[in-house]
């Protein structure tokens, strides 16, 4: 079988949600499949930390970038050697494909967000969607919760969705008992000994403003405790998405330096920054599946969450819960969870088992059975 992939997302720096996903996702089926013909479109060449070409795994670059899912992929795909399947990690298909084409869907964030979008982004976003979901053969998301949004708003049968769980990179995300070695990292980053994390991206359905409320009521209590937030300032892809007010924040609150943003941290910083904090908080409105509860529970930090369907999902019974709408319930979770150490160690060894549940190979491997049932 020759799979071709759009592999845009997966060859960019820095790489967090669809990047990420798009990443791990190449190169597992690198590692797990040598029976089928890949070839991965690429805008630009690849960089050096995806998998290397061999016989069965290929890599062909495209003009024009800008017009990428309009021109790009449709010309490359009306060709005598046309592929059996086309597989587009994104929520963007070409607009035109003379072959089967599978498509990733990772959120409807849209439809019960659509303020907390430019118009220009949400236009884009929800009218692509639609059309990638109407044209596809099969459908891939990331939880059971996309997967009944997909249905509810879509009016999709249940077995065109397939949900493939993210998984966490276990060379990567574990438990450190090194102190020292902990502690030269967080000096890098200018955190204090004591804190709390959150990592995602820096965006309104992130709930932030809610989270640095309810941290500044506990830091007037609590004088050695920060707050940590790693994440970049974008959205969809571009500079600029609603993010000056959470910036800004702290220092209305007068708590701007026990406020810590890095932005982006590579994994191999992130892990001892997970293991040097009291725990992960993640109090999102909204999300697809939440990469980062994964990454922290392997790592063994507690973990904070909303108690939203997908989080739960990722969670299990490995997290303590809060209404993402509470800035009391917010408040209280961080002093629980802070003051209480068993408390700690117990969600520390219930968010290793569950992290077990996860894995980058057992998504590549769910994938590809998709690959093979629709080609």
């Amino acid at each position: 079988m020759k799979i071709w992939i759009d592999g845009y997302e997966a060859n960019v720096p820095n790489r967090v949600g669809s990047g990420q996903y798009a990443f791990e996702l190449l190169r597992n089926l690198e590692i797990i499949d040598h029976k089928n013909e890949y070839l991965i479109l690429l805008p630009s060449a690849p960089l050096s930390d995806l998998p290397k070409t061999r016989e069965g795994w290929k890599y062909k670059v495209l003009k024009p970038k800008r017009f990428w899912t309009r021109i790009a992929l449709p010309l490359a795909l009306f060709t005598r050697q046309k592929p059996d399947l086309f597989f587009s990690p994104t929520h963007y298909i070409p607009r035109f494909s003379p072959v089967k084409v599978v498509v990733s869907i990772f959120d409807l964030a849209y439809f019960h967000f659509p303020e907390f979008f430019k118009k220009s982004d949400l236009y884009k976003l929800s009218n692509w969607t639609k059309y990638s979901i109407e044209n596809a053969a099969a459908i891939i998301t990331i939880s059971k919760s996309t997967k009944k949004d997909l249905i509810k708003f879509y009016k999709l049968k249940a077995d065109k969705i397939t949900v493939t769980y993210p998984g966490f990179k276990s060379g990567v995300y574990h438990p450190l008992k090194d102190k020292k070695e902990i502690g030269k990292i967080t000096k890098k980053y200018k955190i204090g000994d004591s804190y709390i994390i959150y990592i995602g991206t820096i965006q309104p359905r992130k709930n932030l403003a809610r989270l640095i409320e309810a941290f500044a009521r506990v830091a007037r209590n609590v004088g050695d405790l920060n707050l940590v937030i790693v994440g970049k300032t974008t959205g969809v892809g571009r500079q600029g998405w609603m993010f000056e007010d959470i910036l800004s924040l702290p220092k209305k609150l007068e708590i701007e330096d026990r406020v810590i943003f890095t932005g982006f941290v590579p994994d191999e910083d992130l892990n001892f920054l997970l293991n040097g904090a009291e725990a992960f908080i993640l109090p999102s409105l909204y999300e697809g599946f939440g990469i980062p509860v994964v990454d922290s529970m392997a790592a063994g930090v507690p973990v904070v969450i909303s108690n939203i369907a997908s989080l739960k999902e990722a969670a299990g019974k490995a997290a303590l819960l809060v209404d993402p709408y509470s800035v009391d319930q917010i408040e209280q979770a961080i002093r629980t969870i802070t003051i209480d150490k068993s408390l700690r160690q117990k969600y520390s060894k219930l968010g290793l088992s569950q992290a077990k549940k996860f894995s980058w190979k057992k998504m590549a491997k769910e994938t590809l059975k998709v690959f093979e049932k629709v080609a």
